[in-house]
């Protein structure tokens, strides 16, 4: 790698992890975790994946900031609040990171490519439905039996969510097969050989945005099955915040794995739609 280039993807990763700690979107581990991945991120995959990335952490956090009113009585229900910390940094960017690491090994670019936008649609999916979802109209229901339950309950989803979801993944999808055109300009880390015909940006982006939908949809399944849900015996609230609810009343475990919370279950998302994303990789490769 050109030293020139591996101190300008540190040095610029660790200046936007700080403008994003100065706007409170990250917490001081978050920027630290944010600027460890960034300088992976912008030193192997460039200027395209750099571009990928961005546009995952500026519209989820934009969509944690709107309608903040409207959505603060569903923060009790959250683990965590719109302040990344360390933990969701690495949940919803770490396999992306994995992804192009991978392409130090890997030859195959537009596999590595793929999964990596697979892996960012699914996380931007999830990202987009939970902090959209809240604003549906009508109750919403849990993915496994349908029935009706409060808004921000763990593994439930609404049209609202899910046409956030579809909207958030095929956001990436598009960005991530129009940063093929400023390919010249990334690291010569990972090699991807442009586009060779409509059928193939369709079928890619196709691939991307089903990736995206289905790794946000596992993202639920677990929410509402084996992530950990806790109670407040105060506030009579189910919750995934722990060991405290938000008034300070400890709380209980009523169901789930106890070590699966939010962050492993967003980690799981990650994954299944970089796995996906890898698998069109491979279906795409016979029209090289």
């Amino acid at each position: 790698m050109n030293p020139q280039h591996l101190l300008f993807s540190i040095l610029l990763a660790i200046i936007i992890s700080f403008l994003a700690y100065r706007a409170h979107a990250l917490n001081k581990s978050g920027a630290v975790a944010a600027a460890v991945l960034g300088s992976v991120v912008f030193g192997i995959g460039g200027l395209p994946a750099a571009l990928v990335l961005m546009v995952f952490f500026i519209t989820s956090s934009g969509l944690s900031r709107l309608f903040r009113q409207r959505k603060k009585r569903y923060d009790e229900k959250f683990s965590k609040g719109s302040q990344r910390d360390a933990g969701q940094v690495f949940a919803n960017g770490g396999i992306a990171g994995l992804c192009l690491l991978a392409s130090l090994i890997i030859p195959n670019g537009s596999i590595i490519w793929l999964a990596y936008c697979g892996s960012l649609a699914a996380v931007n999916a999830d990202t987009w439905a939970t902090e959209l979802g809240v604003l549906n109209r009508s109750q919403p229901r849990l993915i496994t039996n349908g029935q009706p339950v409060e808004a921000g309950t763990s593994g439930a989803i609404s049209p609202t969510g899910s046409l956030a979801a579809a909207s958030g993944s095929l956001l990436i999808a598009l960005i991530g097969i129009l940063a093929l055109s400023i390919q010249p300009l990334s690291s010569t880390l990972l090699i991807i050989p442009p586009p060779t015909s409509a059928v193939w940006i369709l079928i890619a982006l196709g691939g991307v945005t089903f990736a995206g939908i289905l790794g946000s949809l596992v993202d639920s399944w677990l929410g509402a099955t084996y992530q950990a849900i806790y109670t407040c015996p105060t506030c009579q609230k189910e919750t995934e915040r722990h060991p405290l609810h938000s008034c300070g009343t400890p709380t209980q475990k009523v169901r789930g794995w106890r070590w699966l919370n939010n962050d492993w279950v967003n980690t799981a998302c990650a994954l299944i739609g970089a796995i996906l994303g890898c698998l069109v990789g491979f279906l795409l490769s016979s029209w090289r």
